[in-house]
């Protein structure tokens, strides 16, 4: 029946298009290689020829797809339905007032309100929706309000390639005032007195953060205080935990600095805390006189450290272990919150400051994700923290730091969603090299055959990122088919630590795509799928893993979803004016090498398709995408064409509107779900009841 249902939509769908080949020969290190679609890169995004191609592109998916519209519909009723409209977060106090973010029924956009702690109506502070009108995207990026409350400072990506643009809004009279009108980062910090704005400036070409600017409130010209001209280096911007400075962070792949920003004294230099060297991170706060610091001096990875000034002594307040290395941490006046990471999992920890007794946070579920929501008031003896599994919907929980007791403080209310049918599990598989490699997977109870269900298996591992186990509201329509959803934790993640990233990056890469074709033949053997219901999805560096993964077990998969795939990665990082490349080195190599060349040049994934057949594949893209351009998925799609099998289903589909993060509005992201959904979902034959 499914592959009926497959003929018959593609009897119906125009013929794919097929890109113009122009051979483009690349040599190095005694490599010829032949890249025919070299003209589809447009870094103008407006020549002609190439929008046509890809609104040639978007017009055949439609049509390929457009069978399946009226179950997308559906699902994007139930996934609509599912997260109530108008249901507001828990406000946070901070400064003397209440804050929270509310979605209207059906709206795009949130609107952010405040009242005062003493009671009272909320008050408008920001109408996103207003702010978007007008516009073909609107992302707000980050929003800062003034120690006073005054003056409210935004920064907002009105055209989906990242950048943003700045402006300040006085509460007291409604007034907007610009800041910056574009190139600028999501980062900021104001002065102790509220006069003056600290935030974070890009290169236009290309894209990198590498300028802090101080915008005064008096009218005079932004100043630079700080510029990195190492293009191999980003800059970031917070606030420490005591207020007393802004603190620059200057980040590489293998080392980082910190540089401080008086916040009682804006118009001082920064000054540096201690001079990065190849090989140590550190990452910084300050709290009651003292500077604390994650960082990993010690080959076992991160640890926690404290030092009286810049340029002092670092004293070991926790060090790493092999099994366990500090995540990051949180200051408070009693007590000092470490998050920690072993076995794959993170863990909470309180040691109070006096006596240094430790209490464990208790967490429920086999795998999940924990993370600190806003705990604005370090006097506080309560810690907020925001908690989610494949099962539980992400909510926000205080925990009680005298007695160890938690609350639930706000928990979704998700229409026909019941925890209890729904089970989650954690397994380890043994990958072709013996070692051991984290499964978080989730599905319904009493959908569950074995041997018998589709399985969606989603990946990353790059950047020593952790992909915890968290919950997806829109992913129970699929769970709810019959589907089981699994996340391989593969080596170049984060998820074991330090060792688990070096041991898929640079010359390991090869472990990662390991890790994700043997996680799926073991899913299967273990019953968890049937052998030939096996599906893949990742996005950006994810999408190199998948592509990777299809290019070595092309037979494996039955289908997969590329979100904006990393897939043109050899030629790439051979091209250090697009944004990335350069700071990238240390996760890739730099192609200048003939080692590192050799590397990418064999699981690039554009440059290894191979004679197929393929499994059915929707890829997306973003055509204002700086970070991973349209046209790497576009080759790569191009690619697959010259060897698409009949009754193939492959689909590219570029959001003309949109970057990295594809749609700006909270529909339209819903929509991107269930669309993604539904192609999973007919490829396994699914009929609704």
């Amino acid at each position: 029946m499914a592959g009926f249902c497959l003929c018959a939509a593609l009897a119906h769908a125009d013929a794919p298009p097929r890109a113009e080949t122009r051979p483009q020969t690349l040599s190095a290190h005694g490599d010829a290689r032949v890249d025919p679609y070299a003209w589809l890169r447009d870094d103008s995004r407006s020549r002609p020829e190439v929008l046509a191609h890809l609104q040639a592109e978007n017009r055949y998916a439609e049509t390929l797809l457009a069978g399946q519209q009226p179950l997308r519909d559906k699902l994007l009723a139930e996934m609509q339905a599912r997260g109530a409209g108008g249901e507001a977060s828990l406000p946070y106090t901070e400064n003397g007032w209440e804050y929270r973010e509310r979605y209207p029924d059906g709206a795009q956009q949130p609107v952010y309100e405040r009242r005062p702690v003493a009671g009272g109506e909320w008050r408008m502070v920001l109408d996103a929706a207003e702010r978007a009108k007008g516009k073909r995207y609107y992302r707000l990026g980050g929003w800062q309000l003034s120690p006073d409350g005054r003056y409210l400072a935004v920064a907002e990506d009105v055209r989906g390639d990242g950048t943003q643009r700045l402006a300040l809004r006085d509460l007291a009279s409604g007034e907007w005032l610009p800041v910056a009108e574009g190139g600028a980062g999501t980062d900021m910090v104001w002065s102790a007195d509220g006069r003056a704005l600290w935030y974070v400036a890009a290169d236009p070409d290309p894209y990198r953060p590498s300028r802090v600017y101080r915008h005064a409130l008096d009218g005079k010209k932004d100043a630079l205080v700080f510029e990195e001209k190492d293009e191999g280096y980003t800059v970031s911007l917070s606030a420490s935990a005591s207020r007393r400075y802004a603190l620059i962070a200057v980040a590489g792949s293998d080392s980082s600095e910190a540089w401080l920003l008086d916040a009682q004294d804006p118009a001082a230099p920064a000054k540096r805390f201690a001079a990065r060297r190849p090989g140590r991170e550190y990452y910084l706060d300050h709290y009651r006189g003292a500077f604390y610091l994650r960082a990993n001096p010690d080959p076992a990875g991160f640890g926690l450290y404290r030092s009286a000034a810049p340029g002092g002594e670092w004293r070991t307040l926790i060090a790493p272990t092999a099994n366990r290395e500090v995540e990051s941490f949180l200051l408070l006046k009693r007590h000092l919150i470490v998050k920690e990471r072993g076995d794959g999992l993170s863990r909470v920890r309180a040691i109070a400051w006096r006596g240094g007794a430790s209490r464990t946070l208790a967490l429920p579920d086999p795998s999940y994700r924990v993370w600190f929501d806003r705990n604005p008031d370090p006097d506080s003896g309560r810690l907020r923290y925001r908690y989610s599994s494949l099962t539980t919907p992400t909510s926000t929980w205080e925990w009680n730091l005298s007695n160890g007791k938690t609350r639930a403080l706000w928990q979704p209310k998700l229409a026909g969603y019941r925890a209890a049918d729904y089970r989650s599990e954690r397994l380890w598989i043994r990958a072709r090299d013996g070692e051991r490699v984290p499964v978080s997977l989730v599905y319904r109870r009493d959908r569950l055959a074995k041997g018998g269900n589709p399985l969606l298996l989603y990946g990353y591992g790059a950047y020593g990122m952790s992909m915890d186990a968290a919950f997806s509201a829109p992913r129970v329509s699929l769970l709810d088919r019959g589907f089981v959803f699994a996340i391989a934790h593969v080596r170049g993640g984060g998820e074991l630590g330090r060792r688990w990233h070096e041991a898929g990056r640079l010359a390991n890469k090869q472990n990662s795509f390991n890790d994700f074709v043997d996680a799926a033949r073991e899913l299967a053997r273990l019953g968890y799928a049937r052998s030939d219901q096996l599906y893949a999805m990742g996005g950006s560096a994810g999408g190199l893993l998948i592509g990777a993964a299809l290019n070595q077990a092309p037979g494996l998969f039955r289908g997969a979803v590329a979100q904006v795939p990393f897939v043109d990665a050899l030629s790439s990082m051979q091209d250090p004016s697009l944004p990335l490349t350069v700071g990238e080195y240390g996760e890739w190599g730099n192609p200048a090498d003939a080692d590192a060349y050799r590397r990418l040049r064999g699981y690039s994934p554009v440059d290894n398709v191979g004679a197929g057949p393929y499994p059915h594949l929707l890829v997306t893209a973003g055509l204002h995408d700086r970070q991973v351009p349209y046209w790497e998925p576009a080759k790569w799609v191009a690619r697959l064409r010259e060897r698409q099998w009949p009754g193939q289903q492959l689909a590219l589909i570029t959001e003309m509107d949109a970057g990295h993060r594809g749609q700006s509005g909270r529909v339209s992201r819903l929509a991107a779900n269930a669309r993604e959904y539904v192609f999973l979902l007919t490829l396994s034959g699914w009929r609704e009841p």
